[in-house]
């Protein structure tokens, strides 16, 4: 399924309908009293800031700040977007705490972003930027963009078994949280990160999780085969990567996906039950 197919089965709460409602017609009032200062493209954008917002804390923090170039399409925290398309390349901006990720076809900025996901894990906190069509990215710049973020605690890309996508994954610092906008005319991505308002206390997580690995290939096999797990790639200290599911309360629940994940017929990989600390990398 596409990034595109999943964002159209993406279920909204029955009590948003109201408050998107309620957001998109103070949007048309907004914008017909601006209407005499349409020359100005950040006021235009500012009136079309508001077609959806999902899942966000605080939609005064994500939407402060908007660009003068560009119409907001969406707000989110997970979920999907974009337009299906292929051979588009990837690079990034950065300012303050905030990362710009364009997209281009041939030279030109593309008029919407590719279809893409965006997963929230933890343990450790990370998000996973997961994007469909794309042929050519800039790693090592997203890198060092993403590293000079104040916010951020690390930045590695995943192997991924399709050769028209990439993954990356950002680590997040402890108590921080963030917001994710999707801009059209020209097409891209804007990641803001600020200071949580409720604060997490660190403690104990359990995951079934992989034997340590380099990236590559057999990671992405394994990653591939318990998707439907909610398996995620997470680094280890020692630098290396481990497939991960769970996220549990309890050593007991953790030993009971082990359980029914080691009955399947597809299982073949030795998997065990560990666990760690919310705010820290496994061992």
């Amino acid at each position: 399924m596409t990034g595109k197919e999943r964002y159209e089965h993406i279920e909204i709460p029955d009590r948003l309908s109201g408050v998107i409602q309620e957001a998109v017609q103070r949007g048309r009032i907004q914008k017909r009293k601006m209407k005499w200062l349409r020359g100005s493209s950040t006021l235009v954008a500012a009136c079309a800031a508001v077609m959806i917002t999902v899942n966000v804390p605080s939609v005064a923090m994500a939407l402060s700040d908007v660009p003068v170039i560009g119409s907001i399409v969406k707000v989110l925290q997970v979920g999907s977007g974009g337009e299906r398309t292929d051979g588009v390349s990837v690079t990034t901006t950065v300012q303050e705490n905030t990362l710009n990720i364009h997209f281009t076809i041939d030279g030109e900025q593309t008029e919407s972003a590719p279809a893409y996901t965006v997963d929230h894990k933890k343990a450790p906190n990370r998000l996973i930027f997961t994007f469909n069509g794309v042929r050519n990215l800039d790693v090592d710049k997203l890198k060092k963009d993403i590293a000079s973020l104040s916010n951020v605690k690390d930045i590695y890309n995943n192997v991924i078994l399709d050769d028209s996508a990439v993954q990356f994954v950002v680590e997040l610092k402890d108590n921080i949280d963030y917001s994710v906008s999707e801009y059209q005319q020209p097409g891209y991505i804007q990641l803001k990160l600020f200071g949580a308002a409720k604060k997490d206390k660190a403690h104990e997580v359990f995951f079934v999780r992989s034997q340590e690995m380099e990236l590559g290939e057999s990671l992405a096999i394994i990653d591939e085969q318990y998707a439907g797990d909610g398996s995620s790639v997470i680094k280890t200290k020692n630098g290396k990567y481990i497939v991960a599911m769970g996220g549990l309360a309890s050593r007991s629940e953790a030993e009971e996906l082990l359980h029914k994940l080691s009955a399947r017929e597809d299982y073949s990989e030795p998997l065990q039950v560990d666990s760690w600390m919310s705010n820290e990398n496994p061992e």
